[in-house]
Order: structure tokens, then sequence, then C-alpha cells
């Protein structure tokens, strides 16, 4: 008996050290705090993410099909739309529930979301050949105004707003365009021609330029976002289904989805300087690519296996991986600091 209880003791004071390894091993990483939240499309869900631990935390159901994720500018809040339907779920994040489900009928199918600082949410509708802006809720009844603006174009999938807000860009999958869109003045200032299937788009933090990944010809293209002259086309990865840009504007990324690798461009010289493998197969249908907000990591989703990996940049190799649910594809992070209640 002695013995076994040694044993016992053992094994406890082994699995103790080993997991004290772990949490070491994470530090040393330099392990990012926040919540990561991810669109699981295949099963309408949303999963919570604690990244400290890399444990998901919660799961709530969402609208048909969630895709793009946007946070509300105090980190507080989460847009998530229903790209087989015609609504946004808005989702308290501290407390991992839906509070609100917006309609934007009758314009169908959105994708790509931001949360403007001001308050509005904008979304394209790809259903419908238009994007969505709703206002932040206002008066005794927390009502919200919906207006769109026409695209004119087929598959508009992804947006950009610059800083100032005065324009939004939106990649038009089917038609092979972007188009410029005056927020201002509510109409379409012009198409830029942008390759076969252009779908993944980023714009620098300071506005100066927009980059849109055409993901059957292999090009990155950077347009001039005030001339909306063409800057430069980049050869890339295979099948370039996301662009991002780093939080200090200096590199940009592609989410290579033939490769299983990421693309990397320096946005200054607009020439590639590297690439990065995460899966290095086809296979795992990489897709969303997301900065953490200092820059250091980004988090790549793929699709195949239902996970999320987690890329060091400095190393230029995947640290962790997550687990996610069928599908897991859009992307969106809440800071510790913004995401814990009052």
């Amino acid at each position: 008996m002695a013995k076994k209880i040694a044993r016992f003791c053992s094994a406890i004071f082994l699995l103790a050290v080993a997991a004290g390894c772990d949490e070491q091993l994470a530090a040393e990483a330099g392990a990012t705090s926040g919540t990561l939240l991810v669109g699981n499309k295949a099963e309408d869900s949303l999963s919570f993410i604690d990244l400290a631990s890399g444990s998901e935390i919660a799961r709530r159901d969402t609208g048909h099909q969630p895709h793009e994720i946007a946070i509300s500018p105090d980190g507080r809040l989460a847009a998530v739309v229903s790209y087989g339907g015609d609504t946004i779920d808005i989702f308290d994040i501290a407390a991992s529930e839906r509070i609100e489900t917006v309609s934007l009928a009758p314009s169908q199918r959105p994708h790509g979301i931001l949360w403007l600082d001001d308050g509005r949410i904008i979304a394209t509708t790809e259903g419908s050949d238009n994007i969505t802006i709703v206002s932040p809720p206002d008066g005794e009844i927390q009502k919200r105004e919906i207006s769109t603006i026409s695209t004119g174009q087929k598959g508009s999938h992804m947006l950009v707003v610059t800083p100032d807000k005065s324009r939004a860009f939106v990649s038009n999958m089917q038609s092979g365009t972007v188009s410029v869109l005056d927020l201002l003045a509510g109409k379409k200032i012009a198409d830029l021609p942008a390759g076969t299937e252009p779908e993944g788009l980023a714009i620098t933090p300071d506005g100066a330029s927009v980059w849109v990944a055409d993901r059957r010809g292999d090009v990155l293209r950077v347009f001039d976002a005030r001339s909306l002259k063409e800057l430069a086309a980049i050869e890339t990865g295979k099948f370039p289904i996301r662009v991002a840009i780093s939080p200090d504007g200096t590199t940009a990324i592609t989410s290579n989805l033939g490769d299983g690798a990421l693309g990397l461009y320096d946005v200054a010289t607009r020439k590639a300087t590297g690439s990065i493998g995460v899966s290095g197969e086809a296979g795992s249908q990489q897709v969303t690519i997301l900065f953490s907000p200092d820059g250091k990591k980004l988090y790549v989703a793929e699709t195949g296996p239902d996970t999320i990996a987690e890329v060091d940049l400095a190393a230029g190799e995947v640290i962790r991986r997550f687990e996610a649910g069928d599908d897991g594809d859009g992307l969106g992070i809440a800071p510790a600091s913004e995401a814990a209640p009052d």
C-alpha cells in the first residue's frame, strides 16, 4: 500500500511539474491576453477563447452562417454577420451572451463588417449588391437607422474604410473590381479593375493605400486611396484569400489558402520579404487572418481541421493551436483590459 501511495504521489508531482512547465513556456512565448472570438460557419455558433490559457470558455448560437466579426470601439461588444441570412448579432463579450439582433432586410447576405469609432456598423450585403450602414442605437427605444449604398457589382464581399470615414472600398469578387464609395454623399465614386477574383482587402493605418488580394490571379494589388491609381501588382503564393496590414503599417500579410502559408510584404517598398508556413497544405483550408493588437502575433483560421493557429511573427512559426467549432473562420479579438466587466 505504501508503494502504491508513493507511486500515486509521484504521478501527481510529475503532472504538476508538467503543468508548471506548460505555463512557463506559454509565459516565455509571450501569450497574448484577451478573448479571441471565432465564427463557426457550419454550425451557426460563436466560440469565445481565452488567449491566456488557450481554452474555449463559451460557445453561443448565432444566426445562419456566421462569417466576419467586428469589435466595438470600447472592446465590450462584438458584431457577427449572418452570411446565410439578413441579420447581425450583437454579443456582450464579457458575459458571452447575445444581446441584440439587427435586421438588415431587405438587404441580404452580410459578410465583411466594420465597427467604426463613431458607433456606426458597416457591412457588405453581398446578396443585394450594396453595403448597409447601421447607426448607433438612439432615443428612448434605442432605435437603429438602416441605410444602404449600392455598389452595382456582383459579389460585394469585403470592405475597408479610410481613417477619416469619408470613403469605403469594397471588393467585388464576381465583377473583378473594387468599388470606391463616398460615405458622406452616399454614392459610388468609381469601380477599379482588380483582377480575376478580388476578395481580401486591407488599408494602411494612415489611409494612404489599399491592398487587394486577387485570389484567382495570385496577385496582390496596391492602390493609392486618394488618386485611385494602381501603384503595384505583386506576385503572391497560391490563392491569396485574405490580406491584413500590421498595426504599425509596415507589413502586409496574405493568407495563401493554396499553400497553407503566409506571404509577407514590405508596405513601404511594396516588395515580398518572405513567407511563413502554417500547415503547408491546401487541405487546411486556411482563410481569415488577424493581427494581435500589438502586432507581434497573427491568428490564422484553418477551416479544414477546425483550428486557429497562433503565429509568432518574429520567430516565423506556429506556437499554439486552438480548437474551434465546425468551419471556424471569422475572427475578432477583445483585449483583456477592455473585455472585463466594470
